[in-house]
């Protein structure tokens, strides 16, 4: 049984990243080229604060590839901090001489307080170091990766924004996904997006932030993912858990997902179309409102998911909050922020998505070498028709 795992290392104004995959089979073409894209559409969108414009994030193989190809063993990955440079004292690893500010006043809805309490620190930035969205880097070029594998069977990760600061878009019937990553929102809907920035832009002088919602799309993906026999084995849980795992994100549907709540069960579920419909591909729908997930498996329809992401909490006009030595009232520490991340968390939730579906597709159709995942793939699309039965 195949299994993608990873783990990522590092503090915000570290040194850098560190990354370290398990189980990616040999013989996989794979270089730093395959990273470089989806990083970049991480630091972009309108609504970026300073940190962007330091930052030119690149990862460097470090391990589990020799002259381009996977070995089968760890692939390790670095990610450096340009901004580093600025902190060596602050964050530096050694004991250092100079007397270090204390991060005390707590940020509401951010990781301050309880991850404080838990961990027994009377200084916040042991906590918010750690908790910055600056380690979604680290799972984008992971995902990246996964999304290598996946490409060699024909499966793509698309997202675009549907709202921003209560400005939804609609959505086309078929999205022109090159127009989409030119918009400076990663929007589908050209006139929403123009509103979605006049959005970002009345909220900054305002020293405020907002939130929105993205969808992510994955095509080619087959029938049988997941698995109905377990609860931690459910396609839809393990994608549901990925997501809400990104910072600030705090809602996840697949297809209508909470639209479907309101309508009754024959304008939700998706009708099973006979052969004749088929068009080349097996036991089709005639909609996707379950976004490509039944029982906690793959059905083969496009799996679609929504996701809700709050407006970050460091806000330049602070709230108001306590003082995590003394309790007492104060305004909440402020540090350098987005004012809108939702056009790059859509980045992220790709990402996100992507290993689980490299997990599950290693899980169904592992092997130690590529040439090996594709011969159980191929074999398996072979069984997927009608059931024939002989008396």
């Amino acid at each position: 049984m195949g299994q993608f795992r990873f783990l990522t290392a590092g503090e915000s104004h570290g040194k850098g990243l560190t990354m370290v995959i398990e189980g990616m089979p040999a013989g996989l073409l794979l270089s730093e080229a395959d990273i470089a894209p989806d990083l970049i559409r991480r630091q972009g969108g309108y609504g970026r604060g300073g940190r962007m414009k330091i930052e030119r994030d690149h990862a460097e193989i470090t391990s589990g590839v020799r002259h381009g190809l996977t070995l089968g063993t760890p692939i390790a990955l670095w990610i450096q901090n340009r901004d580093w440079v600025n902190w060596t004292e602050k964050m530096s690893a050694e004991p250092v001489e100079v007397e270090i500010e204390r991060v005390t006043r707590l940020r509401p809805g951010h990781a301050d307080l309880p991850g404080a309490i838990k961990y027994g620190f009377d200084d916040a930035r042991n906590v918010l170091e750690r908790a910055s969205a600056r380690e979604t880097a680290a799972r984008v070029a992971v995902g990246a990766v996964a999304r290598r594998l996946l490409a060699e069977f024909g499966v793509t990760f698309r997202s675009h924004t549907l709202s921003i600061a209560g400005v939804r878009a609609a959505v086309p019937a078929v999205i022109d996904w090159d127009a989409v990553e030119a918009d400076p929102v990663r929007c589908a809907d050209p006139a929403a997006g123009a509103a979605m920035v006049e959005a970002i832009n009345a909220a900054k002088p305002d020293g405020d932030t907002v939130g929105g919602e993205v969808e992510v799309r994955i095509s080619g993906v087959p029938m049988g993912l997941g698995s109905h026999v377990h609860w931690d084995r459910k396609l839809d849980g393990l994608i549901a858990q990925a997501i809400c795992s990104i910072n600030a994100f705090k809602a996840v549907g697949f297809g209508l997902g909470f639209e479907g709540a309101a309508l009754r069960g024959s304008k939700v579920h998706d009708v099973i179309l006979p052969l004749a419909e088929w068009k080349g591909l097996p036991w089709r729908h005639a909609t996707n409102n379950h976004g490509g997930i039944e029982g906690g498996m793959s059905t083969g329809e496009d799996i679609v998911v929504r996701a809700a992401v709050k407006p970050i909490p460091t806000l330049a006009h602070p709230l108001p909050s306590v003082d995590l030595d003394t309790g007492e009232e104060v305004l909440a520490h402020y540090e350098r922020s987005d004012v809108c991340v939702v056009p790059a968390a859509g980045v992220v939730a790709e990402a996100m998505v992507a290993i689980v579906i490299a997990n599950a597709w290693l899980d169904k159709f592992g092997g130690d070498t590529l040439d090996e995942i594709r011969a159980n793939h191929a074999r398996y699309l072979t069984t997927v028709g009608p059931r024939t039965r002989s008396d």
